[in-house]
Parts: C-alpha cells; sequence; structure tokens
C-alpha cells in the first residue's frame, strides 16, 4: 500500500479565513489576538499535519492574529465541546463531524455561515463539490472539510492469510468463510474497539449497503425512509451472527478505540483483520514500519445474492469539518 493520502485543504487558508470574522465582532477586545482551535488531532499523522500548518499561519500570516490549538482525544472530545457550547465557553473554532450533530450546534448557534468569506477566496476550488455539499445546512456552508477523503475497508494480516492459505475475498461468503478459518485456528477475526460505536457502526453500514444500496440511505436522510428497510434488518441480523460466532473480540463493547485496544489487537497478532477508515494506514505506518508491511487491504466484499452496487464504499470526504464562532452571536 502507498502511504495515506490526503486531500487537504491547508489550515492556514482556513485560520485566514477566521481573522475577518474575528475582527468584525466586538466580543474581541483590541489587545484580544488570539484564536483558539479545538481538534482531536493527538496522534501523528493527524498531529503533525494540524501542527504544521497551525505554525505555518502563526510564523507567516501578518494579520497579528495567533492561532492556539488545543487537541483532545476524541470521546473526550466530543464530551468536552457539548459541555463548552452549553456554558457559552465554545472555541473560535472547532473540528467536528458533519451530519445530525454538526446540525445540532448550528440550530444551537454554534456555527457562522462563511458563504460570502468562502467565496471570496481560492479555497473553494481546492475542494471537492460533495465535500462542500457535506459541510452544508438549509443552503449555506457553515463547516470548512480540512483533512482527508476516507474509504472504509478491511486491514489485513497478509503473513496470517498466507500462513492458512486465505486470499482476499470476493464475496461475503468468502468473507465469512475466513472468519471461521481463523475461528478455528485460535484468532480472532475481527479487532474491533467498540465502545464508541462508531467503529461498529462501519459494520452496519457496509452491510446495508451491500444488502440494499444507496437508495435506503438517501431516504433516511431525507426523512423519508425508516431503519426498518430489509437492507437495515439484514445487516443487524448478520452483525449478530457474527457476535454469537465469535467474530468479535472478547468485551468488545468495552473496548476503547482512542486507547489503540482494536489495533492492539493487529499488533499482538491475536486477530487478524481490521474493518475502519483509510486512515489506519497512516496510523500502522507511523507506529510500526515493520509490522505496516504485513497489512493488506481489501473494500468490503459483494453479496451473491443481492442486487446493490457492490462497488459502493462507505466514507468521507472530509473526515473532519472546521467551524467558526461569533463571540457576539453566542
Amino acid at each position: 500500500m502507498k502511504k495515506r493520502m490526503y486531500k487537504i485543504m491547508a489550515l492556514a487558508m482556513t485560520a485566514a479565513m477566521v481573522v475577518p470574522m474575528a475582527a468584525q465582532t466586538t466580543a474581541f477586545a483590541a489587545d484580544d489576538k488570539e484564536i483558539t482551535y479545538w481538534n482531536i488531532a493527538v496522534e501523528s499523522p493527524d498531529k503533525d499535519i494540524v501542527t504544521a500548518a497551525v505554525d505555518k499561519f502563526n510564523k507567516e500570516t501578518k494579520s497579528g492574529y495567533t492561532v492556539n490549538q488545543v487537541a483532545i482525544q476524541n470521546d473526550t472530545y466530543k464530551e468536552k465541546l457539548v459541555i463548552a457550547m452549553s456554558s457559552g465557553e465554545c472555541p473560535d473554532m472547532y473540528s467536528s463531524w458533519s451530519g445530525g450533530p454538526m446540525y445540532e450546534y448550528i440550530d444551537s448557534g454554534f456555527a457562522q455561515p462563511i458563504d460570502d468569506l468562502l467565496d471570496q477566496s481560492d479555497v473553494k476550488d481546492k475542494l471537492l463539490d460533495a465535500a462542500i455539499e457535506q459541510g452544508s445546512y438549509n443552503g449555506h456552508v457553515y463547516a470548512i472539510p480540512y483533512l482527508n477523503v476516507s474509504l472504509a475497508g478491511i486491514f489485513y494480516n497478509k503473513d496470517m492469510f498466507k500462513q492458512y492459505g486465505l486470499e482476499e475475498p470476493k464475496t461475503l461468503a468468502d468473507l465469512e468463510n475466513i472468519c471461521a478459518t481463523l475461528k478455528e485456528n485460535g484468532i480472532t477475526p475481527f479487532a474491533l474497539a467498540n465502545a464508541s460505536k462508531w467503529t461498529g457502526s462501519m459494520y452496519f453500514m457496509s452491510l446495508a449497503a451491500r444488502y440494499g444500496g444507496l437508495e435506503p440511505f438517501q431516504n433516511a436522510v431525507a426523512g423519508t425512509g425508516k431503519f426498518t428497510d430489509d437492507c437495515f434488518i439484514k445487516a443487524g441480523e448478520k452483525i449478530q451472527e457474527w457476535v454469537n460466532n465469535g467474530y468479535f473480540p472478547d468485551g468488545v463493547n468495552s473496548l476503547s478505540e482512542d486507547d489503540g485496544q482494536a489495533k492492539q489487537l493487529m499488533y499482538q497478532e491475536t486477530a487478524g483483520m481490521l474493518l475502519c477508515g483509510s486512515w489506519y494506514t497512516g496510523t500502522f505506518q507511523t507506529d510500526s514500519e515493520e509490522f505496516y508491511q504485513k497489512i493488506g487491504w481489501f473494500p468490503f466484499p459483494a453479496i451473491d445474492d443481492s442486487d446493490a452496487d457492490p462497488t459502493i464504499q462507505i466514507g468521507t470526504v472530509g473526515d473532519q469539518f472546521i467551524s467558526f464562532i461569533l463571540k457576539n452571536n453566542m
């Protein structure tokens, strides 16, 4: 595999956009030249990227403003951000995910529409249209994507597959045969730390997409669909079947992704596969170049009796989105 590939909108550009916004609000005193930015980049390579961009802005721009970034671990960050919003102490800039939580932040007044600033800059030309759409709500842009384009897929231990005569699966039946073989040899098929739930949701989303395609998801977003759709029921039933078959680690719902408990199972070689976003490529490589050479990857396989497009991939076209706050609007 190649090194982790980023679709980066430089944070320096993003920070530059917030300066005129900060200057326009009366909440900033004349000597208040610090812009506080919260994010979740606590580990490399994300930490290196965000730190380099912030340093670049602080050293090279002549605005007089300084960005002070505060990196907080994922699950703790989500709680801390909500508490900060509830108390009216939200940072000037913060990273978040698109979708439902972002809409709630916007409805609560904790994000500023930035359509005009985006149109006046050259940043818009550097972003995918789908990424801009993902940061939009009710016809306005409220958040800028800045980290990467990621796909969910299955990482696997190539040495382990070779040892047991396994090949990359083409179908779900093939994948289940792999799981059965690993289990028979005392190896947990999937490394999963599901305390925060978003990790396990990738299994649910991938299976639902293979059973039903995109339409059920699109209907759910539009409010016209239901999670009682057949593809969602089948996905849930398949996951329960895998749980009963022992394809996940013991205590899976108490294991922490933030503490690296899923990847540790891969490093200890007590688990053979891990379904997660393609950002894990950089994680494996940063942690251990030697172990990285053992890692292969394949997309979530097709289901034999499904008419859904097997090329559909679960993923994100932004991963992290920055929103801005005008303090006098809070």
